[in-house]
């Protein structure tokens, strides 16, 4: 074969190599999933008699909150992160923010209920403890953790932007690991 028709199937074969390379980079990119996934935290309330439609009105308005982070209640008798029981004190719980395998305290004490406290503020408020939210005392009704600062007209129980991106960021991807619970028991009395 003849230089020049070696040169041309050459050419040849580099152009169609090109071509069809320039076809494969053409193609959309698969993009990583840029949403963070999200923590399922379990929560078991069987000791918390009374409290039942608060709670799960509290669970709801954060999970209608974050999307990183889903409040479900465990099935009876399995392992939950955190547990919720009902008292006669003052609402107390453990400053989160919990991890799943781990686990924190979650009191709804009825001391703050016969003051005339919103149950369910006080349990979305207490949810928050768990999900690493401290106390924003004294604070207005529009700040969840405010907690009793705001008063017993107060019954708020959504979490403003900065509660939310609080935890939007204490269960982002990047942190899921790194940061543990603090273990301090908040006591939310007046």
């Amino acid at each position: 074969m003849p230089l020049t028709t070696w040169i041309k199937a050459g050419t040849s074969a580099t152009a169609l190599v090109l071509a069809t390379a320039g076809t494969a980079s053409a193609a959309p990119v698969e993009q990583p999933d840029a949403r963070a996934a999200v923590v399922t935290l379990r929560y078991d309330d069987s000791r918390a008699a009374g409290w039942e439609a608060a709670i799960a009105a509290g669970v709801a308005s954060w999970n209608a909150s974050v999307t990183n982070v889903k409040l479900v209640e465990a099935a009876p008798g399995g392992a939950a992160e955190i547990v919720i029981v009902a008292t006669s004190g003052w609402p107390q719980a453990t400053l989160g923010p919990v991890r799943p395998g781990r686990q924190v305290r979650v009191e709804l004490g009825s001391q703050a209920v016969n003051d005339g406290y919103n149950k369910t503020r006080i349990a979305a408020h207490e949810l928050g403890h768990s999900l690493g939210l401290p106390d924003t005392k004294p604070g207005p009704c529009s700040q969840l953790m405010s907690g009793s600062s705001a008063g017993t007209a107060c019954t708020s129980a959504v979490p403003n932007a900065t509660e939310r991106s609080r935890v939007q960021s204490n269960y982002a991807n990047a942190l899921a690991a790194s940061v543990v619970a603090d273990g301090r028991t908040l006591v939310d009395a007046p």
